[in-house]
């Protein structure tokens, strides 16, 4: 798919980290860029700094990403790109004993649930809706794309450590929907491919103290160091414009295969 003005995309969790940069790159080549967030005051400030559009979007729910569907697309028209990064994290272990007293303790379902609602529940939502978006448009050259699709799963897809369940669980999900979405829209023109970054210097780690940062970055075999997410942001590229790239599951890593802990 070749970028200019006339494309149009939408980055979901495009505030900060890995959609922002990636918003910021899209917009670089003349790509229209609405995000998707819930953080209204980076979202916003992003948006303006790109020229491109801000909407306040909960992927867990239909009625928010329909509304930010509308409203990207009143401002630029059916989009033809989706980026999904839009997604979070936490930890505990399947089931654990207390240090302390003994007590056992297991994973409450409803919080399993809600990781999965996020990351890969949200992510299937979006791409569905902006599918059915793209299946308007023509192809952009005879026997070319109609859309192009990119997922972000995780290293811990294939390699989840301990207390990672419900991350990896959700991340594999995301790893394991992409060959079918691909079969499925394949008759569309409508192309789609995974990201697994490793370990990415984003918000997430922000707040972690420089020394846990030091040692994650040390763990990275080649290059020692976190990536950074104008990294993923320029494969995200590779894989909108190289109309061969489907239905690809790319870990994004600095070879790093993670430790059971």
């Amino acid at each position: 798919m070749e970028l200019n003005e006339n494309i149009s995309a939408v980055v979901t969790g495009g505030a900060s980290g890995l959609g922002a940069a990636t918003a910021r790159l899209l917009a670089s080549k003349g790509v229209k860029v609405a995000l998707f967030d819930l953080q209204e005051e980076k979202g916003t400030a992003v948006a303006a700094e790109i020229g491109g559009t801000f909407c306040e979007v909960n992927v867990t729910d239909d009625a928010s990403v329909d509304a930010g569907f509308a409203k990207a697309r009143e401002a630029h028209g059916q989009e033809r790109i989706l980026v999904n990064c839009a997604g979070t994290g936490a930890a505990m272990k399947t089931a654990s004993r207390s240090k302390e007293d003994g007590s056992i303790k297991h994973y409450p379902a409803d919080a399993f649930n809600w990781l999965i609602q996020i990351n890969l529940v949200g992510t299937f939502r979006c791409i569905a809706k902006s599918a059915a978006g793209m299946m308007t448009l023509d192809p952009l050259t005879e026997g070319g794309d109609r859309g192009a699709i990119v997922n972000t799963a995780s290293v811990a897809a294939e390699d989840g450590q301990m207390g990672q369940v419900a991350y990896s669980a959700s991340k594999a999900g995301v790893v394991g929907m992409t060959l079918p979405i691909a079969r499925d829209l394949m008759s569309e023109n409508i192309r789609i491919n995974t990201i697994l970054p490793g370990i990415f210097d984003t918000p997430l780690l922000m707040g972690a103290p420089q020394k846990v940062r030091d040692a994650l970055a040390a763990s990275v075999p080649f290059p020692k160091r976190l990536g950074q997410p104008e990294e993923y942001a320029h494969l995200a590229l590779a894989m909108i414009e190289n109309g061969y790239f489907n239905a690809e599951d790319v870990r994004l890593d600095g070879a790093i295969r993670m430790a059971p802990r």
